[in-house]
């Protein structure tokens, strides 16, 4: 039976969203970037700690604000918690778009930014990365000399890898005078490029983070924004007041608690980024450059049949030939050396001479 109020129009033109499939428990997950080993065993037995009275109440955030921005080096003020790095981006799209505004994004790129603007009823300026992967810079300044209310920017940027300098991105900074310029560091640990230091510099500079990556706490979203104190006090009017579980918190503060997890992870990933790369080049695979825990690599007019085959022996990939044109482009997450090791075995079996 159909409801007799309308929905907006904003949201009835919305693609929908899938989502990873079911059943991915106990295989080779190298399709949605999570970590592949699990969270720091501080986070497991800090969460096994939780009281029942820690459960019935509603969350406190301003201690674990206080102890996230000792870990981030800002200043409480600037900082919010968030319900994934997604709500973080929600919380921009609600307060700067509305019908008629713009939002710019190069595409391809994290599905959420084109997801919020769309639903704010923005309009979506588009421009693409090179066939390289390299970042338009030239294109991108004379997009935000003509003023969009935000700009998105994944840095590293998913799917495609790629990393705006800094001195790239003061460039965009620079030239984003009426723009809200949202960084989106989800990948920060693997790449160790950051415009957080810049926060008091630019006035409309927002950053983003997640401990959905290097931390493994996607199961329990959680997420950090930034913004200098005067843009992050007109955030947080916005925001729900109760958005993120205490679970989620108590897993923050034990993984910021154990930071060598979180740095022997992000080497090792790095560590394996190449020997995945290397063993691409030995089968002749075409890859891309990549600063973030996840390689695209062009399988061809293979990509199909080997993405089912990996899928039977429990590897796990993420087809992304939609973004490329229905080219045989594959991303796929980087793991440890060891995970690395048994999906370049099973490719090699695969993978005609």
């Amino acid at each position: 039976m159909r409801c007799p109020v309308p929905a907006r129009s904003a949201v009835l033109r919305l693609p929908r969203y899938h989502p990873p499939e079911e059943g991915r428990a106990g295989k080779l997950r190298l399709d949605f970037n999570e970590n592949t080993v699990g969270c720091s065993p501080s986070v497991r037995a800090a969460l096994a700690r939780m009281t029942r009275e820690q459960v019935a109440m509603y969350p406190e955030y301003e201690g674990i604000r206080r102890r996230l921005a000792r870990f981030f080096h800002v200043a409480p003020e600037e900082l919010l918690v968030s319900n994934g790095g997604d709500e973080a981006l929600r919380l921009v799209a609600d307060v700067f778009l509305e019908p008629g505004s713009r939002a710019l994004v190069i595409e391809p790129t994290f599905p959420m930014y084109q997801f919020y603007a769309s639903l704010a009823g923005a309009q979506l300026v588009r421009l693409r990365y090179g066939s390289d992967m390299s970042f338009p810079l030239d294109q991108v300044c004379r997009a935000l000399a003509r003023g969009p209310r935000v700009f998105f920017l994944a840095n590293p940027n998913n799917p495609t890898g790629t990393l705006v300098s800094l001195s790239q991105l003061q460039a965009v900074l620079a030239a984003a005078r009426r723009t809200v310029m949202v960084v989106d560091e989800a990948y920060w640990e693997f790449s160790g490029v950051t415009a957080l230091g810049w926060l008091r510099r630019y006035p409309n500079l927002v950053v983003t983070r997640t401990f959905s990556k290097a931390a493994g706490l996607a199961g329990l979203r959680l997420g950090c924004l930034f913004a200098n104190r005067r843009l992050a006090d007109t955030l947080r009017r916005a925001q729900a007041p109760f958005g993120v579980n205490s679970a989620a918190l108590v897993a923050a503060e034990a993984a910021v608690r154990d930071p060598s997890h979180l740095t022997r992870y992000a080497r090792e990933v790095r560590a394996a980024r190449e020997a995945l790369r290397a063993g691409f080049a030995r089968l002749g695979i075409p890859t891309y450059p990549s600063s973030a825990n996840f390689l695209l690599a062009d399988f061809g007019a293979r990509a199909p049949g080997l993405l089912r085959a990996l899928r039977r022996r429990g590897i796990l990939l993420r087809d992304r030939r939609t973004d490329f044109g229905g080219t045989g482009i594959v991303r796929i997450t980087v793991g440890t050396r060891a995970q690395t090791s048994r999906f370049l075995a099973a490719l090699e079996e695969l993978w005609p001479c």
